[in-house]
């Protein structure tokens, strides 16, 4: 998978008299060196018939600390759907937990037995039902899906049921709002970090079972969508609405530092960290480099160069995605179809292992729009 992205399309709710599969998740598989688009099946419930929420694409794809799996959404946003890597074969479905659609994935466990036998696998996955269940995706899974595919051509996987399922605490707010939003995984201390929609950070012992050990109002709680923990810096970084906040469950947690990104209204999208720069992705379409052992983000340099466009000292460096792809549909035509460019949000975004090369993704941020970008940046 070194030369290889996955990449997932994200569909807006489909306008009235449009067809029942403009809301249908897809996944492929993208040569970055070849361009060539491989697309991977998607994967059904056990009663396929039986589901009859809307669908809303797929919203999470996270692969196992050895690499050998990949996590994501099914054929029903609520489902959690598991492939084998570098085939991409299907292993298995957990259509059994989640009662709406899964936003986030995080692995908490990659352990394998020094006999040689498949390693036991655990992955936990946040839901905007409020709930997270616990996956557990067995030696015996994985075998029978082997011996599942050396026999037959037409794909083959199981069925699992959730481990565990556990509600967010509610914390006397909107219980509609206690939706779980993004999950980050601190592998030292096994302990995983998410965060909820109304507002607030949730802190649980992640092991054989979830048991929660503290949750605290945020202090900027509006649009909190992305989380991610910096192993180096013992440090969960949360995005809001204009703001990153840095929270250390080690100390108090009324002197949690915040910092704001300078793009007021479209939100903080995606985060990350890689060594000491800290990648914000925005809403207008932007990545920021937070340092955050200087504690200030990176600045763009003047421009030397004759003919180039002149940067304002101390202006904060800035890439920004480019026009991707948009679908002129009746939603565009009615509502949008007067306005010359809408920036693609970054709403992921990840460093490859040596750090020299980004992968980013993301789309239109008005809802009803429909359209995708992605770059492979170095």
């Amino acid at each position: 998978m070194a030369r290889k992205a996955v990449s997932r399309k994200r569909k807006a709710p489909a306008s009235p008299g449009a067809g029942s599969d403009a809301q249908d998740p897809q996944l492929f598989v993208v040569d970055v060196q070849t361009s060539q688009i491989t697309k991977i099946p998607i994967l059904k419930d056990r009663e396929p018939g039986g589901v009859t929420q809307q669908g809303c694409g797929i919203h999470a794809i996270e692969l196992n600390p050895s690499r050998t799996l990949l996590a994501t959404g099914g054929d029903n946003p609520n489902s959690l759907a598991i492939y084998r890597l570098p085939t991409l074969d299907p292993v298995c479905v957990g259509d059994d937990g989640h009662k709406d659609w899964i936003f986030s994935i995080a692995w908490i466990s990659d352990t394998m037995a020094v006999s040689g036998k498949v390693a036991v696998l655990q992955g936990d996955f946040g839901s905007r039902d409020g709930s997270m269940g616990l996956w557990e995706v067995t030696d015996d899974v994985l075998t029978k899906s082997d011996a599942r595919h050396n026999v037959s051509r037409v794909p083959v996987y199981a069925h699992i049921t959730h481990k565990a399922l556990k509600d967010i605490p509610k914390e006397d707010t909107n219980p509609d709002n206690c939706k779980v939003r993004a999950l980050a995984f601190n592998n030292k201390n096994k302990e995983l970090g998410a965060v909820s929609l109304d507002g607030y950070f949730h802190l649980w012992k992640a092991e054989n079972t979830l048991s929660k050990l503290l949750s605290t109002k945020l202090p900027y709680c509006r649009e909190n969508v992305c989380l991610a923990y910096g192993s180096e810096w013992s440090v969960y970084a949360v995005g809001s609405q204009a703001h990153v906040s840095f929270l250390d469950p080690r100390q108090p947690l009324y002197n949690v530092k915040s910092v704001c990104s300078r793009e007021r209204g479209s939100g903080i999208r995606s985060v990350s960290f890689y060594e000491h720069i800290i990648t914000v992705g925005t809403g207008q379409g932007s990545l920021l480099f937070y340092d955050i052992r200087a504690q200030r983000f990176l600045e763009e340099r003047l421009s030397p160069c004759y003919g180039c466009k002149p940067r304002l000292a101390g202006e904060n460096l800035k890439l920004t995605t480019g026009k991707g792809w948009l679908n002129h549909d009746e939603t565009w035509r009615n509502y949008f179809s007067d306005i010359d460019f809408f920036p693609n949000a970054v709403y992921t975004h990840c460093y490859d292992s040596s750090g020299t090369k980004l992968f980013v993704a993301g789309g239109p941020l008005p809802s009803g729009l429909h359209g995708n970008y992605a770059g492979l940046w170095s």
